[in-house]
């Protein structure tokens, strides 16, 4: 497995209370050291998340999702297939991000990743601009850090590339 990369891409914005889920994720995955992970926090979407991923392996994109089906906190885990229904066949301006894997597919095959996962967290309030996410949501980021290592074990087939002086099992 030696070489392999993967993009830890967490999305969302720092000052609307709960949407900064992502963020935060994404910046616990950086302080592991994790070798051959390369972790980005980013406030994209859409097309603009083609460039961030282009080149690696594998990526785990980590953001904030609002079903009201889950309590707030609820760490989820997705495939591309599981977004299928939401690919739509429409202009390239402000597409959904599986319409953004599907183009970028399409486009330039060579340079996507062979797989992208995503680790959602259900939110409350992605609506008021805090710098502080609600309690729920905050007490989630350690499992949403252990979905994200689980993911990328379970796409890589490496134990080894989750494993570093750093990782001790807890966050």
């Amino acid at each position: 497995m030696e070489g392999i990369r993967v993009a830890v891409v967490g999305l969302g914005s720092p000052i609307m209370c709960d949407d900064a889920v992502g963020l935060r994720v994404s910046e616990e995955i950086s302080r592991l050291g994790l070798d051959g992970v390369e972790c980005f926090q980013e406030a994209i979407g859409g097309l603009d998340i083609l460039p961030v991923i282009e080149g690696f392996d594998y990526a785990v994109i980590v953001d904030a999702i609002q079903t009201m089906e889950y309590e707030p906190g609820t760490v989820q885990l997705y495939t591309e297939k599981d977004f299928e229904e939401q690919v739509a066949e429409a202009a390239t301006h402000d597409v959904n991000l599986p319409t953004a894997l599907k183009i970028g597919r399409r486009m330039e095959a060579h340079v996507m990743p062979r797989e992208v996962r995503f680790v959602a967290v259900e939110v409350a309030d992605i609506k008021t601009m805090s710098e502080t996410m609600t309690p729920p949501v905050e007490e989630a980021v350690p499992s949403a850090v252990d979905a994200v290592l689980h993911t990328i074990r379970s796409m890589t087939g490496s134990e080894r590339m989750c494993q570093t002086p750093a990782f001790h099992g807890k966050i």
